[in-house]
């Protein structure tokens, strides 16, 4: 019997084989923890952070509504860097609930992937 986080490791490393992230299109890889959200912006050649944002130091009244906004920041940050378009690792987890949020808000903030 397999736990919910090596079901999800499971399916990061299927993921993971099948995409990459470049200089031109870098990947936007998303952590969530049970209080918080984190996202990157990576380019795999090279092995560098590009861009990142957490909601660590914001406020917020609901999970999902941080995700929103930590979203919005990525979106800024990435463009700031001259990034406008992005590969998006979901990092095992589900399109649901926050990182859906999170998703839709960095794309409503000029991000396209």
């Amino acid at each position: 019997m397999t736990t919910k986080k090596e079901r999800r490791l499971k399916i990061k490393r299927r993921i993971r084989g099948k995409i990459s992230g470049t200089a031109s299109r870098p990947r936007m890889t998303v952590y969530r923890s049970n209080k918080q959200i984190y996202v990157q912006v990576i380019d795999d050649l090279t092995g560098k952070t590009l861009a990142s944002a957490s909601s660590l130091k914001m406020e917020g009244a609901a999970k999902s509504e941080l995700a929103g906004k930590v979203g919005e920041e990525i979106a800024k940050k990435a463009q700031s860097a001259g990034i406008e378009t992005v590969v998006f690792d979901r990092n095992g987890f589900l399109y649901h609930g926050r990182i859906k949020a999170l998703a839709e808000a960095a794309r409503n903030g000029g991000l396209k992937f």
